[in-house]
């Protein structure tokens, strides 16, 4: 095998090609994916992070022989364009609206009779459909398979073996034959047989185990193959326990090893009538299922379940919001103190000093994902990340931009704030100030339920879009209990379709994180999480409001008081309110004066 210390990526790619000119393909697809669909994959499926050199959670990587491709949305552009820079990839930008740009290169760039590769196990059912829709009328071929990476990736990273725990009884309010029991009903109304779930953060949820197979989300490698009469989890039985194992048993669920999971669906009567997401599957799952198999294709329905928090389950989480503003004022307590004795900090300190003081919190984890700490330029990329390779000092005057967020055993969390460091421009304080608009607009907003998530993303947009300005990424994506920091149905999003399955129910926990960014200047990101909750009775239909989780202080020195209504500033001052009654009782010292500080009634 080749290497090229310079740009490995050039001398992979030339490798792909070899491989690829080997096979009779043309064109190579590789997303960011693995057999589950999942956003954070194992080392083993980022295939398309070690083949690139860029390593943002999203993207997608075509290879043909002549020319490499890389479509990421605006959040990557700019950390794409110094990752792929000498690997012989272009960076291509996806706008708004564009997803299917890359399916559309394929199809106008290949000639009729060329071929398409791709691994059937990291693209999903749905996708390789719409890659079959775009390519077969201009008579472009398409190969399911072989995996070229594995001829090609020396040293490949293997399954990752984590153990699997339970989720103690003491977070849970049923148990988990409760769930199997309303999922077969869901099965029932599809008159289906069986029932084949991939997606980790569902099996999670319906086994009600927990694990560390993927970064920052507690899940583990597995699928789950749903019976009337029983069920089989498919993971590596050295993950289990004895007594895991027994209780699973006593609950009607085998185990077998995760790679009898194509081998087991094969074996399934051809007869059988199947349940199943063609967006949440892979499409070698669907090609080993018998070919007589009747398929009833549906959204899947623990997802909506999972999505859909239980009053106990949202007890757990306001006390967990409790533990983690604790920690997140012990933290802002020190940096403004630090920094006010002109110590020299770098963005690496707030990632070590805030996971340090989440550490320090009962029930704490893990971070929820990679702690997003830019100071000006940097935060003007929506998913920096600081590296011992780059990393900025916070020094002089600007802003700097912190999201993090904790796995707690009550809940997951995610926050994003913005602290001035020295002085600020009255610019940045105009840009400041809409934003935190924008979080107050949707914080405040009432709306009917079952109204779709997309519908409400332009009332936080409205205060920015009146003076010209936007921003590139989501206003929201759901948050999961104990498990994934982004998951669905609910999204809010102008940019994404209205489906009746991203509905807004009661229970659903949100991000409200609207932003600004002015490449090469600042970011800024203001991000509470808030929860659906019945709204008054009204006589035109049920509603529901937004109940703010989130218990942190948002700071009001970058506040342009000018912009803010008196409704406006009522609320940031009823916000913090409660912030300081409900943080108080679990502080002492400096953090305990920060909180009492920064939470003061802001005045014209």
């Amino acid at each position: 095998m080749s290497n090229n210390a310079t740009f490995p990526a050039a001398q992979r790619l030339a490798d792909l090609r070899e491989a690829m000119q080997k096979n009779d393909i043309d064109a190579w697809w590789l997303p960011s994916s693995d057999p589950h669909s999942s956003e954070y994959l194992p080392e083993h499926w980022a295939g398309r992070a070690w083949l690139s050199g860029f390593d943002g959670s999203v993207g997608t990587l075509i290879v043909t022989q002549q020319d490499a491709g890389l479509w990421v949305d605006s959040r990557y552009w700019e950390q794409a364009e110094a990752q792929l820079a000498g690997s012989g990839i272009s960076l291509m930008k996806l706008q708004p609206g564009q997803s299917d740009a890359p399916m559309h290169w394929l199809a106008e760039s290949l000639e009729e009779g060329q071929c398409v590769g791709f691994d059937p196990a990291v693209v999903s059912l749905a996708m390789a459909r719409k890659l079959a829709d775009y390519l077969a009328p201009a008579g472009i071929r398409r190969r399911h398979g072989p995996d070229l990476l594995d001829a090609i990736w020396p040293q490949r990273p293997a399954l990752p073996q984590a153990p699997i725990y339970a989720h103690a009884q003491e977070w849970l309010d049923e148990p988990r034959s409760t769930r199997l029991a309303q999922l077969r009903e869901a099965m029932a109304e599809k008159s289906a047989d069986w029932h084949l779930v991939s997606t980790l953060d569902d099996i999670a949820w319906l086994t009600q185990l927990r694990g560390s197979d993927v970064a920052f989300n507690p899940v583990f490698l597995s699928h789950l193959l749903v019976g009337q009469q029983g069920a089989t989890l498919f993971v590596m039985p050295s993950k289990l326990d004895a007594s895991l194992m027994s209780a699973l048993g006593e609950d009607g669920i085998d185990v077998a090893d995760y790679s009898e999971w194509a081998p087991r669906l094969s074996q399934l009567s051809a007869t059988s009538r199947i349940l199943l997401d063609p967006a949440r599957i892979s499409l070698a799952t669907r090609k080993a299922l018998p070919e007589g198999a009747a398929l009833c294709e549906a959204f899947q329905p623990s997802t909506l379940a999972k999505g859909c928090k239980t009053d106990a389950e949202l007890d757990h989480v306001r006390r967990t919001m409790e533990e983690d503003g604790a920690a997140l004022c012990e933290f802002f307590a020190w940096l403004e103190a630090a920094l006010a004795r002109g110590e020299v900090l770098t963005e690496l300190d707030v990632d070590e000093q805030l996971t340090a003081a989440r550490a320090r919190r009962p029930h704490f984890v893990s971070r929820s994902f990679d702690t997003i700490a830019g100071f000006n330029a940097n935060g003007a990329l929506p998913h920096y990340r600081a590296t011992e390779q780059q990393y900025s000092q916070i020094k002089g005057n600007g802003l700097l931009l912190i999201d993090s967020g904790g796995q707690y055993l009550g809940g997951t969390t995610d926050i994003t704030r913005v602290v001035p460091v020295g002085e600020t421009s009255d610019l940045q304080r105009d840009d400041y100030t809409l934003v935190l608009k924008g979080t107050i607009s949707l914080s405040r907003a009432q709306f009917p339920r079952g109204i779709p998530g997309p519908q409400l993303d332009a009332i936080a947009r409205a205060p920015l879009w009146a003076t010209g300005r936007d921003y590139g990424h989501g206003t929201g994506h759901g948050v999961g209990y104990f498990l994934n920091v982004h998951e669905g149905p609910q999204v809010i999003s102008w940019h994404a379709p209205a489906t009746p399955q991203g509905a807004m129910q009661s229970g659903m926990i949100t991000s409200i994180e609207p932003g600004l960014y002015r490449p090469g200047q600042w970011g800024i990101r203001i991000e509470n999480l808030a929860a659906n909750r019945p709204a008054d009775d009204s006589q035109f239909g049920d509603f529901l409001r937004f109940e703010t989780l989130t218990l942190c202080p948002i700071d009001t020195r970058p506040i342009n008081p000018a912009l803010l209504s008196d409704d406006e500033i009522a609320w940031l001052n009823d916000y913090h309110a409660d912030v300081r009654e409900r943080l108080t009782p679990k502080l002492e010292g400096e953090a305990l004066a920060w909180l009492e500080k920064r939470t003061q009634p802001l005045a014209r």
